[in-house]
């Protein structure tokens, strides 16, 4: 019996993931199969919420139902689905078992059932085995019976949440805040969750928000999850780069203008500041705004009031702004380029996107949702990493962020298939695929005297490797005092990695 494992976890009080995670790994105890999934549906799109037996990129992925005929069925229906090993259907986790022996396996049993709370569709729950017969007509009506218990563990698990969003949040438009969530945002690590419950604070006051970071970063990413979680959420968000602002347009671009202004002015216009009336502006990359427009925008922000080029009154607007900038404004208010009242007025709530290398397994969980993108735009039957990308992906320094790595798993999947050339196959992007070096390395300096080499044994590679990651190790402890975490992060390295080398290499991790 399987309810005694998971009725403990319905009266406890755990953190969503744990409950979640829990109830999956009993479910594939349970059935003795490879993988369970449970997934959340929303916007046509299946999203993992917790996964056991899939490789770590898996709860990254996105699965529109369009293009999963399986997923789509299970929706479709309110009893358990079971899809005979021979079936054509392409099962969305081919090659995705963690446990497949060698050479990625194609899944060869699988059964699922779609999930419902207050007779509302919510997702899904999928099953996965490699041995075909591991879902038999018995296992099937098992699952039948159990689909209310699980069901009971999701909706405990989303009151929990609406009771901790209740404690910072009002509700938002017709449900409450963990309805209204938009899941563009990737990632579970430490950084990006501290990150995520700091602007649901902020979200629903109306403070200027500066958002800084990177650049690649995903700071208009932040700047939606922002609005999309604020009281204005059902208003328009309208962006404007204000790089991209010719100099003699830019003020006409955000406060308009009347018939007549300037030559061309045909006739009266709204800008963007008339379009985001209501609702939030977002002024990326803030600090390319010219100096002779800062000057209105502050009086903007001091009084709520914008005055259009050429008129002689002003209008009010309610307008929240969020700025975003890669560059350090401190730094250019010190060196006259930018007005510093208006800095002050726009960073009443400063805020730091984290750069890639500092988000751990979110990079894999990026690559993931990436590589599914892929896949489906290229018109594969699968796709994954191999052990050894994605080693190379979790020790790379990514100056570029989220957008450099968007654009090597895009070139490492179309290598793929170059090298393969058959879209029926089950692809896998090797270190090769990925066209980058792991480490940051400063530039070589320009060649100096030729040295000569000291004499000595030459010993093996290996060895002399080793000891040289013995040492690395050594000294990143020796400065830290925050233990084996903080030393991963002075050697650029994911923490269970380094655990992993330290292990290897016979140090004690």
């Amino acid at each position: 019996m399987i309810e005694p494992l998971l009725l403990p976890d319905l009266v406890a009080e755990l953190p969503a993931a744990v409950r979640l995670q829990r109830l999956v790994q009993v479910l594939r105890e349970h059935f003795q199969c490879g993988a369970v999934v449970l997934l959340q549906h929303s916007d046509e799109c299946l999203r993992p919420l917790a996964a056991v037996g899939l490789v770590q990129d898996a709860l990254g992925r996105r699965f529109q139902t369009a293009r999963h005929p399986r997923l789509a069925a299970l929706l479709s229906r309110r009893e358990p689905t079971w899809f005979d090993p021979q079936s054509p259907l392409p099962d969305p986790y081919d090659g995705l078992l963690d446990d497949s022996p060698g050479e990625p396996m194609p899944v060869h049993d699988c059964m699922g059932v779609s999930l419902y709370l207050e007779g509302r569709l919510w997702g899904a729950l999928t099953l996965d085995a490699l041995e075909a017969g591991t879902f038999d007509e018995a296992a099937r009506l098992e699952l039948q019976r159990m689909t209310p218990l699980i069901e009971t563990c999701v909706r405990v698990t989303r009151l929990e949440e609406d009771n901790r969003a209740l404690r910072i949040a009002r509700v938002v438009g017709q449900g409450t805040l963990s309805e209204a969530k938009d899941h563009s945002i990737i990632g579970h690590s430490s950084p990006v969750t501290k990150l995520l419950e700091e602007l649901s604070v902020v979200a629903d006051t109306e403070l200027p928000v500066l958002l800084s970071g990177e650049t690649g970063v995903g700071k208009e990413l932040f700047a939606r999850w922002l609005h999309n979680h604020s009281g204005r959420a059902d208003k328009p968000l309208v962006l404007v780069n204000c790089a991209a602002l010719p100099e003699s347009l830019a003020e006409s671009e955000l406060f308009g203008h009347v018939k007549g202004a300037f030559s061309g002015a045909g006739s009266d216009r709204g800008g963007r500041f008339d379009a985001a009336d209501g609702g939030t502006l977002l002024l990326d990359e803030i600090g390319e705004l010219p100096l002779t427009v800062q000057a209105k925008l502050l009086r903007t922000l001091q009084n709520g009031e914008i005055q259009r080029l050429g008129a002689d009154q002003p209008l009010r607007v309610n307008v929240r702004i969020i700025a975003a900038t890669n560059r350090n404004l401190a730094d250019r208010v010190a060196s006259g380029d930018f007005r510093a009242d208006l800095y002050h007025r726009l960073s009443v709530y400063p805020v730091l996107i984290p750069p890639l290398r500092e988000r751990g397994n979110d990079i894999l969980l990026l690559a993931g949702h990436f590589i599914e993108l892929n896949r489906a735009r290229l018109g594969l039957r699968g796709l994954r990493l191999s052990v050894a990308a994605e080693q190379v992906l979790l020790g790379y320094f990514w100056p570029g962020n989220v957008r450099e790595l968007e654009h090597v798993i895009s070139r490492a999947a179309i290598k793929a298939l170059g090298f393969n050339g058959s879209r029926q196959a089950i692809l896998t992007l090797e270190s090769g695929h990925l066209d980058i070096q792991v480490g940051n390395n400063p530039p070589a300096a320009e060649p100096g005297p030729r040295q000569v080499a000291p004499a000595g044994p030459v010993v093996p590679l290996k060895q002399s490797v080793d000891a040289c990651q013995r040492e690395q190790i050594r000294l990143a402890l020796a400065q830290t005092d925050d233990g084996w975490a903080a030393a991963a992060r002075l050697l650029g390295l994911d923490a269970s990695n380094l655990h992993k080398l330290a292990r290897r290499l016979g140090m004690k991790a």
